[in-house]
């Protein structure tokens, strides 16, 4: 088995839902010893977050697909005994991850002063919603809220209709990962410098940062994020750029030259357009060009766009992924057993020379290693 790079750290979790959490999965995949901290009364409340009521024992499927490889560690803060042997574990981990609002860690006594204090070498690393300043501090940090706040939901969908969310929660996501990317420099760092570190993080400056190229283009040409009003696939860009229907099906269309969509489609009108009306002409042109398309086959005409070398795509749905030779190649499933029963959930995408990296345990019951860290890591 490959020595994975983050072996022998400890990552104390305080995290719940999917930012904080999907943070913590990333780490420990990595190799990092991942400790959820819980409370003993429901834990994680994405342990009863079921989707299609799909469960695994007493948690949520949703819950496995996010906490693999992790350890849970329940403890009552309000106690006092609890307490001293949460912070017993700060004084042994090499970073401490919540995405609690402002004000949360510091009522409970483990505000960053508090923990450097235990621990001057720590990574205490945090996600909030908005931030700890201004009038939108403790407003709720929830994705959909937060793709509604951001702009996020005007680069999907039509221009004239309605604003349209992502079909995932893309903000918790990408803010996990930039988390993951303050931590590891932070790590670095440390083996440099021997300090610690104080990082903070919001769901917002993630999902404007995720939007960077918009963004830029906006605080130069202050005239909103212009969506096309058809088959709108990103707003920077002209046509064709979009998915279109064909006779039978659909495909996508990336950049490309007009003339030589013109001649792929064989279509006059398409040529008589130059580079310059591709944005300026965007939906005079993609309606000529969805017309076209709907007269034949998904087939038909991806053989003729390939001919030309033009960036084209089927559209496929997750059944027709799993079964594509492309899919065959990465396989990114991987079985976690859970007692009886087997889960099947996907893998991190990263392979390290050469080799894919696997977990090598489940998402933990609650409290499942609390007795086994206080003899491994507590007792004196």
């Amino acid at each position: 088995m490959q020595q994975q790079p983050l072996k022998g750290l400890v990552v104390l979790e305080f995290g719940q839902y999917l930012s904080g959490p999907s943070a913590g999965m990333r780490l420990a995949d990595l190799g990092a010893r991942v400790i959820k901290i819980e409370r003993p009364r429901g834990g994680d409340p994405c342990r009863q977050l079921a989707v299609k009521n799909l469960w695994v024992g007493e948690d949520s499927l949703n819950f496995h697909a996010i906490n693999r490889n992790k350890e849970s560690f329940t403890a009552d803060l309000k106690n006092k005994e609890d307490f001293e042997l949460v912070q017993k574990l700060i004084r042994k981990a090499d970073v401490l991850t919540h995405n609690f609002r402002p004000g949360v860690m510091e009522k409970i006594g483990l505000a960053y002063k508090d923990v450097k204090a235990l621990n001057e070498k720590i990574i205490y690393a945090e996600i909030s919603g908005f931030g700890r300043k201004g009038p939108w501090a403790q407003k709720p940090g929830q994705d959909l809220l937060i793709q509604s706040l951001s702009g996020l939901t005007y680069t999907t969908g039509n221009s004239g209709a309605a604003p349209v969310p992502f079909g995932l929660s893309v903000v918790d996501t990408i803010s996990g990962n930039h988390l993951v990317q303050a931590v590891l420099g932070a790590l670095i760092r440390r083996q440099k410098k021997g300090v610690g570190a104080y990082i903070e993080l919001s769901l917002l400056e993630s999902a404007i940062s995720l939007q960077f190229e918009l963004f830029t283009t906006f605080f130069h040409k202050q005239e909103g994020i212009r969506r096309s009003k058809i088959n709108n696939g990103n707003p920077l860009l002209g046509a064709p750029y979009g998915v279109y229907k064909t006779a039978d099906h659909f495909l996508s269309l990336a950049m490309m030259d007009l003339q030589q969509l013109g001649e792929a489609l064989g279509s006059e009108a398409l040529k008589k357009y130059g580079p310059g009306d591709a944005f300026k002409k965007r939906d005079e042109i993609k309606a000529l060009v969805a017309a076209k398309l709907r007269t034949g086959t998904t087939v038909y005409w991806l053989e003729r766009l390939r001919e030309k070398g033009l960036w084209a795509s089927e559209i496929y749905n997750w059944n027709d992924l799993r079964q594509s030779e492309g899919y065959q190649v990465v396989r990114m499933e991987q079985q976690l057993q859970v007692g009886q029963k087997t889960i099947t959930t996907t893998r991190c995408p990263i392979r390290l020379n050469g080799e894919k990296i696997n977990s090598s345990k489940p998402a933990p019951a609650l409290g499942q290693h609390r007795t086994a860290i206080i003899k491994e890591l507590l007792e004196d």
